[in-house]
């Protein structure tokens, strides 16, 4: 039974999943497409499968993976070829030096800014200064640094966040040089939103310039600095 990758992520696209999410079920369904090579498809080869995951992959990757196929194979009605996913123990304490500081976090802006990436430092901070997914940079548009506000929607899921004087004036003023007269700010020279791959390598290479630890740069991780600096700020979690 050939895999059809096609047809799945077609599935994926009318259930209005993210873009990114479809393209990691596609990249772990080829994973399996080439393991399971002409072979036909068994419980027995999906197990061989997991294992081989395992050898090289995160238990939390190696979930990831296991998620996309038992969606497909419920997607083809083979559900008798679904595996259970590996038991990952939550970590009650982050790991020591994982987190980015706001020192590390400065720096990398500063010396994009110096570099003249100033995309990649003005996505930083607006993703710090707001809390939010790199999938919720499409929706900082011109209109949205007008309104003084975004209105996020995604998966159903509806949220406004305010955006800061100071950052919304750098919005504008980013938009009105690389002449973004409407839409996304964050767009390339042909005028398409980034992708989420282009986003990490350009994080990755400020982060390099900076010398800072690329492990600890990575969108979630502003977040997580935005939050650890709101609430020392505040000290309001609920507001947080």
């Amino acid at each position: 039974m050939s895999i059809n990758i096609t047809a799945y992520k077609h599935h994926l696209a009318l259930r209005e999943r993210e873009t990114a999410t479809v393209d990691k079920y596609c990249h772990a369904l080829q994973s399996f497409a080439a393991f399971l090579a002409d072979r036909p498809l068994t419980k027995e080869e999906v197990i061989n499968w997991k294992a081989s995951l395992c050898s090289t992959l995160s238990p939390s990757t190696v979930n990831n993976y296991l998620s996309a196929l038992n969606g497909y194979l419920e997607f083809v009605q083979r559900p008798d070829c679904r595996v259970s996913f590996l038991r990952v123990q939550r970590e009650v304490y982050r790991e020591e030096g994982r987190d980015l500081t706001r020192a590390e976090y400065e720096r990398i802006v500063s010396t994009a800014r110096a570099a003249g990436h100033d995309r990649i430092a003005l996505i930083m901070e607006t993703i710090c200064a707001c809390g939010l997914r790199v999938s919720e940079l499409r929706f900082v548009t011109v209109e949205a640094a007008q309104n003084k506000e975004l209105r996020i929607s995604l998966k159903g899921k509806n949220r406004t966040v305010f955006l800061p004087a100071k950052l919304r004036k750098k919005l504008l003023d980013w938009a009105k040089e690389n002449s973004v007269a409407a839409g996304p700010i964050f767009v390339t020279r042909s005028g398409a939103p980034l992708t989420r791959q282009q986003i990490w390598r350009d994080m990755k290479a400020a982060a390099r310039a900076a010398g800072v630890e690329e492990s600890k740069v990575f969108p979630h991780n502003l977040r997580h600095l935005f939050a650890v600096e709101y609430y020392r700020l505040h000290r309001d979690i609920v507001k947080l």
